[in-house]
């Protein structure tokens, strides 16, 4: 399975960038944004936003705006999911279809139907903990977080993002616990170099 990392930044209290380390099971192509310096975000081009240049309103998509096949394609992967409920591949489809279309709840709903067929996938695990850490509802996304370690305790990106939820809930001396930790276990582990990184600007 190949895997994509994407990176989530978010700014804690005294403005200090720290990357949040998000493994997501996925393919490459997997229509996937990154929160970050959103006012200067382009609309990504893939086929969720395609068609959502709107130059009324400086390129924002709108619901006026959304394409007829983007429509098309979210009432096609929804119908093949009822179709064959218990067929997860057709489910992450939707659902990640549906977190990149701005619809976390939704999204949710089916990553959560995932892990009632398949419980302990840490892909999975990992996107409901981006999803709760964008909402900026911290405790759900280190349960999430919590879960994967449970079910690997060597996961060096869930370790990493414990520290930077911890951080982001201003428990900055449980970060840098969390992020010494990771330094000393895992030297040269690209989530330790992040951790030793983030470390410098607590």
């Amino acid at each position: 399975m190949k895997f994509k990392i994407a990176y989530l930044y978010i700014l804690l209290g005294l403005g200090v960038v720290i990357t949040l380390f998000i493994l997501a099971g996925r393919k490459n192509d997997s229509p996937k944004t990154s929160a970050g310096n959103i006012e200067n975000q382009q609309i990504p081009d893939d086929d969720v936003h395609k068609g959502m240049q709107n130059p009324m309103s400086g390129g924002n998509p709108s619901k006026g705006n959304v394409s007829q096949e983007v429509y098309q394609k979210m009432d096609r992967l929804k119908k093949e999911v009822e179709a064959n409920p218990k067929d997860t591949v057709k489910m992450r489809e939707y659902a990640d279809f549906m977190a990149a279309a701005h619809s976390p709840e939704e999204a949710i709903t089916y990553y959560e139907k995932i892990l009632k067929i398949n419980p302990g996938r840490n892909d999975i695990l990992f996107d409901l903990s981006m999803i709760w850490f964008t909402k900026q509802d911290y405790d759900k996304a280190e349960g999430y977080t919590d879960e994967i370690l449970k079910n690997d305790k060597a996961n060096t990106q869930a370790m990493y993002n414990l520290g930077a939820i911890a951080a982001s809930k201003g428990e900055k001396e449980r970060a840098k616990e969390i992020w010494t930790k990771l330094v000393s276990l895992y030297p040269g582990d690209e989530a330790a170099e992040l951790a030793k990184s983030s470390l410098e600007k607590l």
